[in-house]
């Protein structure tokens, strides 16, 4: 087994990510036909099929599941390296820096992030603007003046740029102490019928079918007394004991681990809710942006490594 070209690993993560060879062949400005061969090259190389086949998408195989998180770093150390070695100039920031980003996840941690990200990069005085937009509403990239947004799932526009800052990330039940101890414990999906469930906007619906398992089969239909288009709103109310959530692990990991909330089914697993720094344009990921997406992937890792 042996993998003679490691650019060819940059191929291989954009086309797991995408579940589609022409859409990472997009992503990094190279024909479908030229990612085909490189993968077709790459499987040659190990030895195993990287991915399953279908007329419509491709899938990872167990071994593509098995090498992906370590190409994953090996890209990511790549990009590192570039960027150590580049045009000094480079280095800094200038320009305004338009950024959407979910509300609870701002607020609780990204604006701090974001600011010690910044205090170690040169920004030249009069030639820079940090421009957050903090919404749950997805933003039209194309349309409003936003040059970057960090949002959960993968973007719908196949032709945009994703850089995964936490992609493992995934939902979860949880309530507040106070709630579990007036309202009982729920010990099955089912059991979620009664009880008064959190509800979160999603596009201009509220998401009442909450999904679980890895690929999302097992839904179930919920309802209560609260809805709001504000992800911050909803954690409040759970903390608060109004009721159960189905939250990003990102967004509660530090009331988990403080105990002020508590996670519920354990045994099943949630929506997969990855976490990316999205771009219009593989043109728009400057070095600096790069390191961004690293410094922020690595502080969720540190995030969730607790629970």
């Amino acid at each position: 087994m042996k993998i003679n070209r490691l650019d060819d690993l940059q191929v291989f993560v954009a086309a797991a990510e995408a579940g589609s060879f022409s859409v990472a062949a997009r992503r990094l400005g190279m024909s479908p036909v030229v990612a085909s061969a490189v993968i077709k090259r790459l499987e040659t190389g190990i030895g195993q099929r990287l991915f399953e086949r279908s007329t419509r998408r491709v899938r990872l195989s167990e071994a593509g599941e098995r090498l992906l998180p370590h190409a994953r770093e090996v890209v990511r150390a790549i990009a590192a390296g570039e960027a150590a070695i580049g045009d000094e100039s480079a280095n800094g920031l200038s320009g305004p820096i338009r950024l959407s980003m979910p509300s609870d996840l701002a607020r609780s941690c990204l604006i701090a992030w974001i600011e010690d990200f910044l205090a170690g990069y040169p920004v030249k005085e009069g030639d820079f603007l940090l421009d957050l937009r903090v919404t749950d509403r997805p933003a039209d990239m194309f349309e409003q003046p936003v040059d970057f947004a960090l949002r959960y799932g993968m973007p719908e526009d196949s032709g945009m740029v994703a850089l995964p800052v936490a992609p493992e990330n995934t939902r979860i039940l949880c309530a507040a102490p106070s709630y579990l101890a007036r309202y009982g414990v729920p010990e099955s999906l089912g059991d979620l019928r009664q009880h008064n469930c959190l509800r979160f906007v999603r596009g201009d619906l509220p998401y009442s079918r909450w999904r679980f398992g890895p690929k999302g089969e097992h839904a179930i239909e919920v309802s209560g007394d609260r809805i709001a288009d504000d992800g911050a709103a909803v954690r409040q109310w759970a903390l608060a004991g109004q009721g159960i959530a189905y939250k990003s692990r990102l967004d509660v990991a530090d009331d988990l681990i403080s105990g002020r909330l508590r996670q519920l089914l354990p045994e099943w697993s949630g929506e997969a809710t990855p976490l990316n720094l999205l771009a219009v344009s593989r043109g728009r990921i400057t070095p600096p942006i790069r390191r961004l997406a690293d410094y922020l992937a690595a502080c969720c890792s540190a995030r969730l490594a607790g629970v």
